[in-house]
């Protein structure tokens, strides 16, 4: 990673720390009064240690010093204790700011660029990315302060009272952090090519798991498994390398604070012996120096020493960062602008596009220029091969997907039109139902209120009374995550269901009757078939049979509407409809 490029990831680390400013200032104010109880107690105990070897004084006339001195280690616990908290509670309330920034962008950005990367990256950037920056914010930012805080609050109390050891610690303490910067640098490049490895790694394994049926098919099992063993070993030896960084950087820090300690120790055995006097103010080197002196010396560097682990957590934070960063920083190419006017829709909703191209995210064109109008409250099937382009335009109506062009609806031009506004509008049925909720009756009504009555017609008419009465608890049975425990045929009726329950000015329909049986399928289109009635409908499909009963058919090949018109119309004609007929009536026989 290019140094401006470290750089600038650590300003839009610091900036993300306005999310728990309460929590850091707590745990640095936390940290300055432990540093004082530290003074203090090292203070007591080298007065104690004076009065009892020196001045012989007796137990029983140093009770009070005794008391203060375990006031002072009951103290230092507790504030080291809120400490710890107030970071962690900032480190959580900074990671949960970062995830809803991540989700919100991932919103704003809509499915159809999302599927531009494998969701095992984007599970990876939302968990382990982000969680590995709990230690930056809990523990190493607030020790950024203390380490110059506390030092600073030693040498001012060992400074008066002999100024050889207090030259001694300042002349060592450089080298510290001097060291652990030098070493940290390689940390936080190990850290970054580990992240990088990791969501590859990610994506990867869910990829495969995803599709194993297709693997085993192709008898492709064992070289995916060799693959992952690969990449899996890979990712071992990176994570190993990030180790043996963090455990030298460790090993010197601790070798020159140990060595500081020991110079301060030998300067004073040697004053004791009267070979070195220098250091005092005229009185001589005291025992209450000494002990002062020692029992702050440790005290000193381990602020350095504590800074010094959790340079590891500021590597890993970087090295999660960048991706982040760039994610929620860089745009991409061509994104789907969201409007400011919110329109009131009271009637079934009329579009008109005129010289449409649907573009993708990456400012690639996905369709020729298409022109077409959808009245209000006609019912239009969409036919044509796969990749002809119909889920494209389904996406850009969804109003996730960018385009060229004019796409008006009730005269208002789309891309004005406030995405929140928009969608309020619509109800979809896609050929993989989700069902985010917890039980059945929260995936129906997605927070909305509906009358039993319109509840039990609508479940009637999707079809979903048929395995309701087979389900535990009814409609409040809860669901596995996903939708687990129930079949595709039966969360597709739920979904469909859904749409049906959503008091909907445009109803889009891609393949409701995939993953549905004959019967099933047949029950389901009759149900949207009398509910398109209501609303104004876009329904795409495979399926030739029954689209007479439909308002129009539009024929999609090659991203162009090469026909538009009624059933019999399009019949009558020499086109591609009626090749596709006649072509299926041939597999048939």
């Amino acid at each position: 990673m290019e140094k401006s490029r470290q750089q600038h990831i650590l300003r839009w680390l610091r900036q993300q720390r306005k999310h728990g400013a309460r929590g850091l200032r707590a745990a640095s104010l936390l940290g300055f009064a432990g540093a004082l109880v530290i003074i203090a107690q090292a203070w007591l105990l080298a007065s104690l240690l004076q009065n009892l070897i020196v001045a012989q004084q007796t137990r029983g006339a140093l009770l009070y010093e005794f008391i203060l001195l375990l006031f002072c280690f009951i103290l230092r616990a507790g504030l080291n204790y809120a400490r710890e908290m107030a970071g962690y509670r900032a480190g959580v309330a900074i990671r949960r700011a970062l995830r809803q920034q991540v989700l919100d962008r991932l919103n704003a950005l809509g499915p159809a660029w999302i599927q531009g990367k494998p969701a095992g990256s984007w599970a990876t950037l939302l968990l382990e990315q982000i969680e590995e920056m709990q230690e930056y914010y809990a523990r190493y930012l607030p020790q950024m302060s203390l380490a110059v805080f506390v030092p600073f609050a030693i040498l001012m109390a060992i400074f008066p009272i002999n100024w050889a050891a207090g030259l001694i610690l300042l002349a060592t303490a450089p080298l510290i952090p001097l060291f652990m910067a030098m070493v940290g640098m390689g940390a936080a490049e190990a850290n970054r090519r580990n992240f990088v490895a990791l969501a590859r790694l990610s994506g990867d394994f869910y990829d495969r798991l995803r599709g194993r049926e297709t693997l085993r098919l192709f008898h492709r099992a064992k070289a995916e498994q060799q693959a992952i063993a690969e990449s899996t070993t890979d990712f071992r030896e990176r994570t190993m390398e990030v180790l043996r960084l963090a455990f030298l950087s460790s090993a010197v820090l601790e070798f020159f604070a140990s060595l500081a300690i020991a110079v301060v120790a030998v300067y004073f055995g040697f004053s004791y012996l009267g070979e070195l006097n220098f250091g005092h103010y005229g009185s001589g080197v005291t025992l209450f120096a000494g002990f002062l002196a020692l029992i702050l010396a440790p005290e000193f560097f381990q602020p350095l020493r504590d800074l010094g682990t959790f340079y590891h957590a500021k590597a890993q934070a970087v090295g999660g960062a960048d991706a982040l960063e760039r994610f929620l920083t860089e745009s991409p190419d061509n994104t789907v602008s969201n409007g400011t006017a919110t329109v009131a829709f009271d009637t079934p909703v009329t579009l008109q596009a005129r010289d449409l191209v649907v573009m993708t995210p990456q400012g690639g064109a996905l369709s020729q220029p298409l022109n077409f109008t959808l009245a209000a409250g006609k019912r239009v099937a969409l036919i044509g091969q796969s990749g002809a382009g119909k889920t494209a335009l389904m996406n850009v109506l969804l109003g996730f997907l960018p385009y060229q062009g004019e796409l008006r609806v009730n005269g208002h031009e789309l891309r004005d039109i406030s995405h929140d506004s928009w969608q309020q509008q619509l109800a979809w049925v896609g050929q993989n139902p989700t069902l985010p909720a917890t039980t059945l009756r929260e995936n129906l009504l997605l927070n909305s209120t509906v009358d039993e009555t319109t509840l039990n017609r609508v479940l009637e008419c999707a079809g979903v009374n048929a395995f309701l009465a087979r389900l535990p608890q009814g409609l409040d049975t809860p669901l596995g995550d996903g939708g687990l425990g129930l079949s595709v045929g039966q969360a597709q009726r739920i979904a469909v269901a859904r749409a049906l329950l959503k008091p909907a000015r445009l109803l889009l329909l891609d393949e409701p009757g995939s993953g549905l049986d004959s019967q099933s399928e047949q029950h389901v289109m009759n149900a949207l078939q009398q509910a398109a009635t209501q609303q104004t409908t876009l329904m795409i499909t495979h399926q030739l049979h029954d689209l007479a009963n439909w308002d129009e058919v539009w024929v999609m090949q090659s991203g162009q509407l090469v026909q538009q018109g009624s059933w019999q119309q399009l019949m009558a004609q020499d086109g591609l409809l009626r090749e596709m007929v006649q072509h299926r009536q041939q597999e048939i026989v």
